[in-house]
């Protein structure tokens, strides 16, 4: 496996000092988009790294801890709900991408990005790498960050608006996300440029705010 990763690294950025870049967050209805870019040591292995998505929650927590003391270099960035809303998830997605290797104590020559997109703007070359957060450590370690990062928020958010159960779906379209947006109307921090969060408003516009909740 280390042989794998280290070969595909080689190859996309030979000698290069490079970071790995990943976002969480495109598909809820609530809550901001958030990225990570991170630069390991050279040469550094993990086994345990791999796409946040395939780890329990307590192991990403070990991991987030591990990858803060032993990175070179890490920033986590985001786009807000505003943003999004103004300018499309993409969009914003690409932003927030561009804000944490421009976060970085230095500006690594060549980014690996998860996904099929690179971001414009970008301060060094870049090459995109489908299912990368599974295939290069980097990209790993910043899916983590992020992944741990917004789950984070979202239980907080949870505590300003126990109604709509953010701790347990973290803000993606559930079942109970959905009846609660039915019932209890929008929140600040719902996207009103998703589709059932515009459901939601016409449904009840009386409560497109929840004011008690403020």
């Amino acid at each position: 496996m280390k042989n794998e990763y280290e070969n595909l690294e080689l190859s996309l950025c030979p000698g290069l000092r490079f970071c790995g870049v990943d976002e969480v967050g495109r598909g809820p209805l609530a809550g901001d988009v958030v990225t990570a870019a991170v630069v390991l040591p050279d040469g550094y292995f993990c086994p345990e790294l791999t796409d946040s998505k395939k780890l329990s929650e307590r192991k990403r927590e070990q991991l987030f801890e591990m990858i803060l003391t032993d990175a070179e270099d890490y920033c986590i960035a985001r786009c807000s709900v505003e943003e999004i809303d103004q300018y499309n998830i993409f969009q914003a997605t690409m932003m927030a991408m561009v804000r944490a290797v421009r976060g970085l104590k230095k500006i690594p020559e060549f980014a690996l990005i998860d996904g099929n997109k690179i971001p414009s703007s970008l301060p060094c070359d870049a090459k995109a790498i489908v299912k990368g957060d599974g295939r290069v450590q980097a990209i790993s370690a910043a899916s983590i960050l992020a992944k741990v990062t917004r789950d984070r928020e979202l239980v907080e958010l949870d505590q300003q608006y126990p109604e709509y159960g953010f701790a347990r779906h973290k803000g993606y379209p559930t079942k109970e996300h959905l009846t609660a947006l039915s019932r209890y109307g929008i929140t600040p921090v719902h996207r009103t440029s998703y589709a059932p969060v515009q459901a939601a408003i016409k449904q009840a516009p009386s409560l497109q705010i929840q004011e008690s909740l403020l």
